[in-house]
């Protein structure tokens, strides 16, 4: 990993509203002059979505969507096509509008966690539940990833890419939360060290700067910080003061938090001061030094854009940016 990487002061999680790839890409490399984002836009149906995005980027395992969800299976169709296009849109129009462009870029996909326990077996079971299955789609993940990421800096040149790995569902996975096919059980908790040493692998076909993202609760900071993820992205609002003494030792440590401050669905946007509010707060209650907050926080929205209007979306992402730099010009 590339340590001297240094991610801007704020970013988009990932999705935005809409389908119009070259207007996404202008608002997300438009909004954020020091670490824009490769958008995702779900809104254009299967295969933009968060799991089936993913799954085009695996190699030589190949998934469908059936009425259940996306299913594991023995040759590339129409789904896998079709993934593959909305993304080829996706890098064309980052690269039409990143012309130039030299530093961080980030690109998302979903973790080996969050996608064994949404991708089916042929069986219509988890991933999940099968651990010779899980190791081969963590496998071919990290090859998709790779041969991603080359793509990216080869469409723009300058850019020192980082790789977002989206895990919302690992903590359910870690505590044996996650339900069979019938509804009726639940999978066995996957042991940490083995969540661990995946995550490290998957993380590890980046060259440059890492983070994980999860906008779920429980969000196992030493486990990611182990794993080798330079940054942790979290929805602030869920936050405990039970996370305290994690959170501390993550930014002792030297990683970096995304802190999700900024709503991810409509409504009223506070003033910039107000949205950090509650990170000074936190430095506060931490002992940290208030010089550290530019060096270790990178203020995004609290979760993904996708379901807002593509107005707010616009206001939210331009409120990271005012946020951030109300952080930096007044720590205390």
């Amino acid at each position: 990993m590339n340590d001297d990487i240094r991610p801007g002061p704020a970013t988009g999680v990932g999705s935005l509203p809409g389908s119009d790839a070259r207007e996404a890409a202008r608002t997300a490399i438009g909004a954020f002059e020091d670490f824009p984002f490769l958008p995702e836009l779900p809104a254009r149906g299967p295969g933009a979505d968060m799991i089936g995005r993913s799954a085009g980027l695996l190699v030589e395992l190949y998934a469908r969507l059936e009425p259940s969800g996306w299913r594991l299976g023995d040759h590339p169709g129409r789904d896998t096509r079709r993934a593959r296009s909305w993304l080829g849109e996706d890098l064309d129009a980052l690269e039409e509008f990143g012309r130039g462009y030299r530093g961080p870029l980030k690109v998302q996909a979903v973790g080996p966690w969050t996608l064994a326990a949404s991708l089916e077996l042929r069986n219509g079971e988890a991933v999940l539940s099968d651990a010779g299955a899980r190791r081969d789609l963590a496998a071919s993940l990290a090859e998709g990833l790779r041969l991603h990421l080359d793509e990216v800096g080869s469409r723009v040149p300058g850019a020192q890419v980082v790789l977002q790995l989206d895990e919302p569902s690992l903590a359910p996975v870690l505590r044996g939360r996650v339900r069979t096919a019938s509804g009726y059980r639940t999978h066995r908790a996957v042991d940490r060290q083995e969540a661990e040493a995946v995550l490290r692998d998957v993380l590890g076909v980046c060259e440059g700067t890492t983070l994980v993202h999860s906008c779920a609760p429980e969000v196992p900071f030493g486990l990611l910080r182990r794993a080798g993820a330079a940054g942790i992205s979290f929805d602030f609002s869920l936050l405990t003061e039970r996370d305290d003494e994690a959170i501390g030792e993550a930014v002792e440590g030297g990683t970096r938090l995304y802190a999700g401050v900024v709503p991810a669905t409509d409504g009223p946007l506070s003033d910039p001061a107000g949205s950090v509010m509650g990170v000074r707060t936190l430095w506060r209650r931490l002992g940290l030094s208030p010089g550290l907050l530019s060096e270790a926080v990178t203020i995004t929205p609290a979760c993904g854009l996708a379901g807002a209007s593509p107005e707010y979306a616009r206001r939210a992402l331009a409120r990271c940016v005012r946020a951030a730099r109300s952080l930096a010009d007044d720590p205390e």
